[in-house]
């Protein structure tokens, strides 16, 4: 009698669903700060939950400006086009240039692993102690 080997069949590995994404975060001072991420957040839900003092005065709902960011050029083709809203707020900002977006407006992909961007200096929450 002979014996034949029968090759079972070996399940798929599990895809990692949920890619941790390295972002870098810097502020106008020079300080830069890598955070980690996961597609499907959006960068001012980012920069809240690891402390940042974005004012966002909005909550995110893309009519104040106050979120504003600086995208460097290479990463301009990674993101989605801003919308018309985001525009028509960007153009209310004074400082804005072709590299600003609002980061309320801009939700993490796996594409953006590596994502650098500046958080403008009038976005930030001023923070002053008192002696006494």
């Amino acid at each position: 009698m002979q014996t034949i080997a029968v090759a079972r069949p070996q399940p798929a590995p599990a895809e990692d669903d949920d890619k941790i994404l390295k972002i870098h975060i810097y502020l106008a001072d020079g300080s830069h700060f890598q955070r980690e991420a996961i597609a499907g957040l959006r960068l001012l839900d980012l920069l809240r939950m690891y402390g940042f003092p974005v004012k966002a005065e909005c909550g995110g709902a893309c009519v104040c400006g106050t979120c504003h960011i600086r995208i460097p050029e290479h990463w301009q083709n990674v993101l989605p086009p801003p919308t018309d809203e985001e525009l028509a707020r960007l153009d209310s900002i004074p400082t804005a240039d072709e590299r600003s977006r609002l980061a309320c407006q801009i939700e993490t992909t796996d594409e953006m692993d590596g994502l650098e961007f500046e958080i403008q200096p009038d976005s930030l929450v001023q923070t002053y102690w008192a002696a006494g």
